[in-house]
């Protein structure tokens, strides 16, 4: 029933954005996506992931990935399941997952799909905390800060999808965890899932004496996903010799002027490490990473939380509200059943 030719809707890059895209920035379109050819398999994606990382992509300025091309669908990751093969490799019914995402159905050969590893976590996990996200999270907590037991912590965007599993692999190490997030129902999130001292950067008019009070001797370590007045902070908190994972900086991505750290010169006198991290270098560690993960949500050390959008016609609107602080945990479009 599947070697038939099927319409699948996708969303193409309309126009490259000036400041915070808008959905002008997006447009949807329509493909004819026909019977697989010899070698490739259709599939039909069930979930896709929109990630703060795109809004690099929209841009032209040499980054460590290509820019999105206008007027072709976006790309991204995504879950999907093999409706027809024409390949030994795969057969309908099997999960995969690729960099397909921002459209219903694709055919592709299995070069660029990877089969779903059968763990105890739910497939849209791998998009999540077992995913790129958590990654992120678990290279940044565990090779750049390594933290110790009895150790301060930091981490800003605490409740987004990087930051609550940095959070709770922080905890785990036995760290005290500062975690920052804006407004009640993030910061109530935070108390969930463990966080020790919350602040809520909308409540909270200085940031340098809210992160004082919570760490009154200073921080070990910070876990930067937001830049700008957070990292300036964290900078001026610093016990000397803290290291900083420099991951993300959301708050910087739709300026069009840089910003004055006004404490960059502690990271001399406090002889601060600094550390920038792309998790696309550590890709080797998926395997181990996926079955370490899989434990821990096993035995309740890291709880997952999503935010879900229903229908590829959302999924820009999705993508706007991790800009606009409109998700808990990862940020994810459902496709399909």
């Amino acid at each position: 029933m599947y070697l038939t030719s099927i319409t699948s809707r996708e969303i193409r890059f309309a126009r490259r954005p000036e400041g915070i895209p808008t959905l002008e920035t997006f447009a949807m379109g329509k493909v004819a996506v026909p019977a697989p050819p010899a070698g490739q398999v259709r599939v039909r994606n069930i979930w896709m992931s929109v990630d703060p990382y795109m809004r690099g992509r929209m841009m032209t300025r040499e980054s460590y990935v290509p820019s999105f091309r206008l007027g072709e669908p976006l790309e991204g990751g995504a879950i999907g399941r093999v409706e027809a093969s024409k390949c030994d490799a795969l057969a309908p019914g099997d999960l995969v997952q690729s960099m397909l995402g921002w459209r219903e159905a694709f055919n592709a050969p299995p070069s660029v799909l990877a089969k779903v590893r059968s763990t105890t976590l739910p497939p849209e996990a791998l998009l999540g905390v077992a995913g790129l996200p958590g990654l992120t999270a678990f290279v940044g907590v565990e090779k750049v800060i390594k933290p110790r037991a009895g150790e301060i912590i930091f981490i800003s965007a605490a409740s987004g999808a990087v930051g609550s599993v940095a959070c709770q692999i922080a905890k785990a190490a036995g760290a005290t965890v500062i975690g920052s997030a804006g407004g009640a129902e993030k910061c109530a999130f935070l108390r969930e899932i463990g966080v020790d001292h919350v602040i809520d950067y909308k409540a909270e008019p200085d940031l340098v004496a809210a992160l004082k009070a919570a760490a009154p001797y200073g921080i070990d370590a910070y876990f930067d996903n937001v830049g700008a007045t957070h990292l300036d902070a964290a900078l001026h908190s610093a016990k000397p010799f803290a290291r900083f994972a420099l991951c993300g900086m959301i708050s910087e991505y739709n300026k069009t002027e840089g910003t004055n750290l006004q404490n960059i010169r502690l990271t001399v006198t406090k002889r601060l490490r600094l550390e920038g991290f792309i998790v696309s270098d550590h890709f080797d560690m998926i395997p181990q990473f996926v079955d370490q993960m899989a434990r821990w949500v096993d035995n309740g050390t890291i709880k997952i939380h999503q935010t879900v959008e229903n229908g590829i016609e959302n999924a820009p609107a999705a993508f706007l509200k991790l800009f606009s602080g409109g998700n808990l945990g990862k940020m994810l479009v459902r496709l399909s059943d």
